[in-house]
């Protein structure tokens, strides 16, 4: 017998769902993780993705919070939902939340594999049922790459009542991945180990449809070709946002790939709000972008310039000397770190050192003082006359010719670059660290009496301890020979 027309999933009772399944106003199928499907079939990869996340605590827990989807009930997982008294469309994935026999929460999911994008018209459609049933969350996983999950490849408005996410199939992988690392994230439980690896071997098998990012939109070669020509540009010309979000696609791509290698999250520096804009505004003014990624723990953020006009691609880190020292033994500091990467990491530190530079950031000057790094032996030549050095910056410098505007080759080089560059010198560069203040014995001012002074970058006026030269010998001791302690 038919229950009244379903109108709404939050609020109602788990009971009342399962009566809509018995009569037919509900159909879908309970997720598998050995679906009886062909490899590569976009409700397989659903049905195993949404039972790893039901198997998997550490997988779900990771998934479910950055969707925002409640963790604090139990958790039901189904393919191919329909819903006869809303619209015949066929949903790939349903999320539903109960706690105290109700849906608190609930996940629309669309996915696509191969070369299937999503189709604006379809998520319209899906919004729309969500819409009109309270779902609050739609997820949409495809191969397409974005910057963050809450921007979607397709332009497209959503109700302030149900919030869009989206995830390529190689982000979902690399946090898979990363819970496979002996890391404060990994999994306890060894049975759920054994099921990750198995869910990963099924995703990371060319006949499963998942592939990673390999080619810029065409919006990227229509740009280089039209600087290299110097015709000029306009905000409002639609190749050069396709050539922007081609960046931050691949900006995302590198973050994952410096994951995976790493067993830590990788993650753009750069904020997205507006930054679509903001970089188009920079491509029309300087023919280039900037963009970078952050490694917790790096001594910097790598800073990952592209130069349309020169067809040269830059990356680059900061690092702080020794500020208490002068320049002559910060030239020697950072001389001793460099070789350092060379004893540790020869293979590709040799790759990259012809193309390395460094660069001086100089108290008041104007410019940052620039050699190549064969030339880093002439530098206290160079800066004897001049303030303090403030900060250095090791840049990696490479001219790509034509293959900048290969939509597919200048992936594969920035790819190659930013594995080299972090692995020939990122992970051994330090930054100086003031030490911390040294507490002295001072010569007692009355008899009987001993006072102990903390020392401070600075004594206020209201200080009660006043001392002169006369009543302290205190012997000021300069030494500008030291070792990297933290560098074998």
């Amino acid at each position: 017998m038919l229950q009244k027309s379903l109108s709404k999933l939050i609020g109602i009772k788990k009971e009342q769902f399962d009566n809509y399944i018995l009569t037919g106003q509900i159909q879908l199928q309970p997720a598998r993780l050995i679906p009886a499907l062909k490899t590569g079939d976009e409700m397989a990869l659903t049905s195993i993705f949404l039972t790893a996340l039901k198997l998997i605590k550490e997988f779900r827990d990771g998934f479910f919070k950055e969707i925002g989807l409640s963790r604090s009930g139990k958790a039901f997982y189904y393919t191919e939902a329909s819903f006869k008294d809303i619209s015949t469309s066929r949903i790939d994935g349903l999320i539903i939340i109960i706690s105290k026999g109700k849906i608190i929460d609930a996940a629309f999911l669309e996915m696509k594999s191969g070369k299937n994008n999503l189709d604006k018209e379809q998520l319209e459609r899906y919004i729309t049922i969500a819409k009109k049933l309270k779902v609050p969350k739609l997820i949409t996983v495809s191969n397409e790459f974005v910057a963050d999950s809450t921007h979607s490849p397709v332009k497209i408005k959503a109700p302030k009542s149900i919030s869009l996410f989206h995830f390529s199939w190689t982000y979902l992988i690399t946090r898979g991945q990363l819970l496979l690392f002996k890391n404060e994230t990994n999994i306890e439980d060894k049975d759920q180990i054994e099921i990750m690896k198995e869910v990963l071997f099924y995703f990371e098998n060319p006949l499963s449809g998942i592939k990673g990012y390999s080619q810029m939109k065409p919006g990227w070669k229509e740009l280089c070709e039209n600087i290299h020509a110097h015709k000029s540009l306009k905000l409002k010309d639609s190749y050069i946002e396709d050539a922007v979000i081609s960046w931050h696609e691949e900006e995302k791509d590198m973050s994952l790939l410096l994951s995976r290698k790493l067993g830590v999250l990788v993650k753009p520096a750069s904020k997205f709000k507006d930054r679509i804009k903001d970089d188009i505004k920079a491509i029309v003014k300087d023919n280039a972008i900037i963009g970078g990624i952050s490694v917790k723990g790096a001594v910097s953020d790598v800073i990952i310039k592209a130069d349309f006009e020169r067809r040269v691609i830059s990356m680059s880190i900061k690092i702080i000397p020794p500020l208490d020292k002068r320049n002559s033994a910060r030239v020697t500091w950072i001389s001793k770190q460099l070789m350092n990467c060379t004893k540790r990491s020869e293979i590709s530190f040799g790759k990259i050192n012809n193309d390395l530079w460094v660069e001086s950031n100089i108290k008041f000057a104007q410019e940052n003082l620039k050699i190549k790094l064969s030339d880093l032996s002439n530098l206290t030549d160079l800066i004897k006359d001049k303030k303090d050095i403030q900060a250095f910056h090791i840049s990696y410098h490479k001219s790509l010719g034509a293959k900048f505007a290969n939509s597919k080759k200048v992936i594969e080089i920035l790819e190659d670059m930013i594995l080299n560059f972090y692995i020939g010198v990122v992970q051994y560069m330090t930054n100086w660290k003031r030490p911390a203040p040294k507490v002295v014995e001072i010569k007692p001012i009355n008899e009987g009496l001993n006072i102990i002074a903390e020392t401070s970058p600075k004594i206020g006026e209201d200080s009660l301890l006043m001392k002169t030269e006369n009543d302290l010998n205190v012997s000021k001791i300069e030494d500008e020979d030291f070792q990297i302690n933290d560098i074998e």
